[in-house]
């Protein structure tokens, strides 16, 4: 099936486990679970992770010994699935065999409990680890700054980042796109800009990653200008620019008030290959909305059927809140009918606006 590239769904990897099972080859069915877990394939992830471990005890009484990449696989789904006290009790028990937990055993524990945002556990696990004999690799160090930053520590995200190359490590292009997304969401786009340049002196090549970053971090922070001028070295470099790229930037562009100049880059797409998609769209349209321009506003929306882009929920109640901000009733209503006949729902500020206008037409009518 793989090799004419066709996935398997829950249902026939099911049918897999249970053969294997039957046979006796119960290393081999945890496997195949294991790959599930990985994929995400199955509508009951917590279901599947309690059948992996039962699974690890149907091993120990047939005589085989799960291995510590056997307890790893079920530590790292539980972890990822928020099922912290299990993973604990997997731990245990795996420890209890006399099997040592690794550095991949580490790092898992270290990610759930980063994604529980509970960094200081996370960083006593982080020292246990290197207390125990076992060198965090640069895996380990990119887990406790993402952590850090998400908690929005950055200063300690900081230190861990020095302590990378004293310890033999080589940070990669994600410890520093980690690092720098932290950064932007702080307002420190300096830092971020300062941290470019020492990537660029003597870390890995940036990728399109890095760059889109710090580019939605310019824009967010108004930088417009800088943020032109990143774009342009982007697109001169060998760095393929991508409509992530651009929307982000057309954003900022519009959002300052510099809807032309938004259209322009919009209009640019189609020279460099590309297509704009449903969130490019939304958000030159907001932009015409916002600078009071309902009509190429609406001209925009019907042009993107043209373009096989077909508007989807977002995007439909984006466009009926701009034209109900303009005063642009019978086009908002007529898009109203629209999505609601393609089983679209308004949101809730589509809704709270057209409750308001209808309130007002009621007191008009009072009046």
């Amino acid at each position: 099936m793989e090799f004419f590239r066709v996935s398997p769904d829950v249902y026939t990897l099911s049918i897999l486990i249970n053969c294997f099972c039957r046979l006796g080859q119960i290393d081999c069915g945890f496997s195949v679970l294991g790959k599930m877990l990985k994929l995400g394939v199955g509508p009951d992830v917590e279901g599947m992770i309690s059948e992996a471990v039962e699974i690890v005890d149907t091993m120990r009484k047939h005589g085989i010994e799960p291995n510590v990449i056997t307890y790893n696989i079920c530590i790292d789904a539980c972890y990822k699935e928020g099922m912290l006290s299990k993973a604990k009790d997997i731990v245990d028990t795996m420890i209890k065999q006399g099997i040592e937990p690794d550095v991949v055993t580490y790092n898992s524990i270290i990610d759930g409990l980063c994604l529980e945002k509970q960094m200081d556990k996370a960083k006593r696990v982080f020292q246990l680890m290197i207390e125990k004999g076992y060198a965090p690799n640069i895996r380990s160090y990119n887990i406790m700054i993402n952590g850090y930053c998400k908690a929005k520590r950055l200063d300690e995200a900081m230190e861990l980042f020095d302590e990378i190359t004293q310890n033999g490590q080589i940070p990669d292009t994600v410890t520093y796109n980690t690092l720098m997304q932290g950064m932007c969401q702080l307002g420190r786009v300096a830092t971020a800009c300062k941290l470019l340049r020492t990537l660029l002196a003597s870390g890995p090549v940036p990728d399109l990653v890095t760059c889109s970053i710090l580019l939605d971090g310019l824009c967010k922070s108004g930088k417009l200008e800088e943020a032109l001028k990143l774009f342009r070295a982007m697109q001169k470099s060998r760095l393929e620019v991508d409509i992530i790229s651009y929307s982000i930037l057309i954003d900022g562009l519009c959002k300052a008030g510099n809807v032309e100049a938004g259209k322009e880059l919009f209009h640019e797409l189609s020279v460099s290959g590309l297509k704009p998609n449903v969130y490019t769209y939304s958000i030159l349209i907001n932009g015409f909305c916002r600078e009071g321009l309902p009509d190429e506003a609406y001209q925009l929306f019907r042009s993107m059927r043209d373009n096989d882009c077909l508007p989807n929920s977002c995007c439909y109640n984006a466009t009926i809140q701009g034209f109900l901000r303009n005063s642009y009733t019978s086009k908002a209503t007529q898009l109203l009918t629209e999505m609601v006949n393609k089983d679209f729902s308004a949101d809730i500020s589509t809704s709270t606006l057209f409750l308001d206008l209808i309130l007002r037409s009621n007191e008009s009518i009072l009046i």
